[in-house]
Formats: structure tokens, C-alpha cells, sequence
């Protein structure tokens, strides 16, 4: 089982992945964000490709409805298939195949894409959708964790969980949040302690890597004075 929510924020324009799975990695199964492009969750039975040439045609300007259509068109695995996407400007789309696990089925707003499968019903999507859009006023890593661990409130998947995941991107080619949880008896508990210590003692210094528009980066230039 997965359920997972790729999403915008209308307010810095961040693109993230959130997602909790019953098996192992699902940072590396599920999510796939690219600055500039785009946010895809791929699950069910995942195929990568939805998102690795999903994600250009995104940043071309094409609207995830064509994108995701026209990818599962030459899918033969489709039916067993399940995915979301969120553009940059915010528009989404969602598809589940019709041998997706039961409970399974998808939601979509503006800004988001909420998916599950195997799951003990639609309350899970429900409660996800909800805390997400009451916690607009707040990061986009924030909102993410808060889906996950409503999701989970819920009952989640009938067999558990293992693993958690959000990823966030800015302005720039690399994450500004990447917290990943493989394999844990609380995913979304240790995703939660996780989130804290990211935000304590790595954000910082991502936000002083090098960028596009200074190649320095603050952190080389503390050093070198």
C-alpha cells in the first residue's frame, strides 16, 4: 500500500512529495519533484518513466491532465498503476488504475494530489485533504508531514507501515528538503523527529549552498573570508 500527496505551495511556490508505504524506501519508490517542472508521486504498482518523462514535458508548459494521459496511453501496466501530479503553476491531476489494491482511489484540488491504495477506506484521503488545506498559512515540508501523519491517524493501510518520505524543492535544481524514513515501526513518528532535525541542523546549510545566481554560495564566502 502507499498513499502519498504531491503538492505546490501557492505562496513560495515549492513543489513536494509526501508519502508513507507498508514496505521499504518509498522516498526512493514514489517521489520525484523537479524545480521548475513539476512533483509526481508514482505508486500501486510504480512506474518511474511516469515521472522521469513526465517531469520535462511538466516544465514545457503541458498541463498534468495531457501529461499523465498521454504517458498512460503507451503504459501496458496502467491498470495496475497509480499516480499524482502538480505542475508549477499549481494545476493536478490524479489517475488509479481499475486493479489498483482496494480501498484505492485518488483526490485532487488546486495545488495538490492526493493517492492511496490498499488502504482501510476513504477517510484516509479525506483526512489528509483536510488537514492540507487548513494548513495553508504554514511551510510546505510542514504541511507534508502533517498529511502523512493524518493519513496515518486514519488506519492508514490494513497491513501497516514502514516507510516515510517529503521532499521539497525551491528555486534551485537540488532539494531543500529531502527527509527520508526506510524502514521504521513509526514511519510517520520518526519522520516527524526527522523533520526537526533537518530543519535544526541541515536546512541551514542547504540555504547557504551555491545558486544559479551566486555561484559562491554563503558559506564559501564565510570561509574564505
Amino acid at each position: 500500500m502507499t498513499f502519498s500527496i504531491a503538492a505546490r505551495c501557492p505562496r513560495t511556490g515549492q513543489l513536494g512529495v509526501g508519502a508513507l508505504t507498508a514496505r521499504p524506501a518509498v522516498g526512493k519508490l514514489v517521489a520525484h519533484v523537479q524545480a521548475g517542472a513539476g512533483a509526481v508521486a508514482t505508486q500501486a504498482t510504480p512506474n518511474p518513466f511516469l515521472a522521469y518523462d513526465g517531469l520535462p514535458l511538466l516544465g514545457d508548459g503541458h498541463s498534468p491532465q495531457d501529461v499523465l494521459t498521454e504517458l498512460l496511453a503507451r503504459d501496458p501496466g496502467r491498470e495496475v498503476r497509480q499516480a499524482g501530479m502538480v505542475d508549477r503553476q499549481g494545476r493536478s491531476y490524479a489517475y488509479t488504475g481499475s486493479r489498483a489494491k482496494d480501498w484505492a482511489g485518488h483526490h485532487t484540488g488546486p495545488g495538490y494530489a492526493v493517492q492511496g491504495n490498499r488502504l482501510v477506506g476513504p477517510e484516509t484521503l479525506a483526512e489528509i485533504v483536510r488537514v492540507f488545506e487548513e494548513s495553508g498559512e504554514l511551510d510546505l515540508a510542514e504541511r507534508l508531514v502533517l498529511a502523512i501523519e493524518a493519513g496515518e491517524g486514519t488506519g492508514g493501510d490494513r497491513h501497516g507501515a514502514r516507510s516515510a518520505t517529503v521532499t521539497v524543492i525551491g528555486d534551485q535544481p537540488y532539494p531543500l528538503w529531502d527527509v527520508r524514513v526506510d524502514d521504521a515501526v513509526r514511519p510517520a513518528r520518526e519522520l516527524r523527529r526527522l523533520h526537526g532535525v533537518f530543519r535544526e541542523e541541515v536546512l541551514p546549510t542547504i540555504r547557504r549552498l551555491p545558486t544559479r545566481d551566486d555561484p559562491m554560495g554563503e558559506a564559501a564566502r564565510h570561509a574564505l573570508g
